[in-house]
């Protein structure tokens, strides 16, 4: 016969273990009934971190809306870039909404040889309000020819190799430039834009650009803009101004009078100083490379293979074509544009770093040092 005591004992322990059973089968009630929560409710909640209360919405202001401009030009952003640069091209575009495109909202095109990644279309959409378009490049305006000599091609990067010269043994940085110079204005995903701006990972935008530099070249009629100047490694190109000269003795008709050969040259053309324009950073006018002069000249250049018997950069052969085939006035120098790219800056000086809240230091400027060609460039208008 079980005495009251055992009862007792009984009962507490049928409760004791539908707790244990409920605590195990039911989340909620577990914590509710936890010992930790029932001393809280004693002692009163444990205090957290000062950083985990959020700052309260009576302290935040909203984004004013913005008035975008009525009038704008037909153009976009263009990037070349692979899925690994997303960190660098993450930190550049963050620097033109701020900087630009936040006020201006002009679209975005993306360019790989290969597929963007989810995760890279993601990051970079997150970053703009205004509309981003993702681009795989064919592979014939990619890959290198297969008209291109293998073995005169491989003793030649072997050879630069030896010689120290940058990218000197690199396929894929010739395959870039070869489709820099001329097919990126052929992709289908540009046939619709006029203008655009070129920007790659990891350059910085010193300053406000507070004005549209598209209607800049829409009405004033200019096609290539640019920041930064400088000669290139003779090394890289010992054959092109020999093609280029033979290129313009075959077509006379395509040199534009009043061109800017004076920057190019210090003989009338006989030879080339390797003055030309970073083409890093190029705001520019497709037109003038879908045009005849320019398409020829690529096309004449191109079959002459010395984008992979040597080493032809986008810069020089865009340099060229616009000096060669525009007038001096078409090319523009964007001086209120501060940029860097490494190793080299422009850092606008005096009332056009304070308009633009540059942050750049002003003493840090390539404009005149003794590897830049800007005075070459302003002689032309001396």
């Amino acid at each position: 016969m079980m005495t009251p005591m055992r009862y007792i004992l009984l009962v507490l322990g049928v409760i004791i273990s539908i707790h244990y059973i409920l605590s195990f089968t039911h989340e909620e009630y577990g914590k509710a009934t936890s010992i930790s929560n029932i001393a809280e409710q004693w002692a009163g909640p444990k205090p957290n971190p000062p950083y985990k209360t959020p700052v309260p919405d009576e302290y935040y202001k909203p984004d004013a809306p913005l008035d975008l401009q009525a009038r704008k030009s037909n153009a976009s952003f263009v990037m070349l870039v692979r899925n690994s640069d997303l960190s660098g091209i993450m930190s550049s575009m963050k620097q033109i909404e701020d900087r630009f495109n936040r006020k201006f909202q002009y679209p975005y095109v993306f360019l790989n040889d290969e597929p963007f990644t989810q995760n890279f279309k993601d990051h970079i959409q997150a970053l703009t309000n205004t509309t981003v378009e993702f681009g795989v490049i064919p592979s014939d305006h990619w890959h290198q020819p297969s008209w291109v000599d293998e073995d005169r091609a491989t003793k030649s990067r072997d050879e630069m190799v030896r010689n120290n010269v940058i990218y000197g043994g690199s396929v894929p940085y010739r395959n870039m430039c070869r489709f820099n110079s001329g097919f990126f204005y052929r992709h289908e995903l540009l046939q619709k834009y006029r203008y655009y701006w070129r920007v790659e990972p990891d350059i910085k935008i010193f300053c406000d650009v507070d004005y549209d530099p598209f209607l800049v070249m829409e009405d004033q009629n200019k096609v290539y803009g640019f920041t930064i100047s400088l000669y290139e490694y003779q090394a890289t190109i010992p054959t092109l101004w020999n093609d280029v000269k033979s290129f313009i003795n075959a077509n006379p008709d395509f040199v534009a009078p009043g061109n800017a050969m004076e920057f190019l040259s210090d003989d009338g053309g006989e030879s080339y100083n390797l003055c030309h324009f970073w083409s890093n950073f190029e705001i520019a006018d497709l037109d003038f490379w879908r045009g005849e002069a320019y398409s020829k000249f690529f096309e004449y250049l191109d079959e002459q293979g010395g984008f992979y018997y040597e080493r032809w950069g986008d810069a020089p052969v865009h340099s060229i074509g616009a000096a060669l085939f525009a007038k001096k006035e078409q090319i523009h120098f964007f001086n209120d544009i501060g940029y860097r790219h490494e190793p080299f800056q422009h850092c606008p000086q005096g009332d056009v770093h304070a308009k633009g809240k540059c942050w750049c230091e002003p003493s840090q400027n390539f404009d005149y040092e003794w590897y830049s060609c800007l005075n070459r460039y302003d002689r032309m208008f001396s």
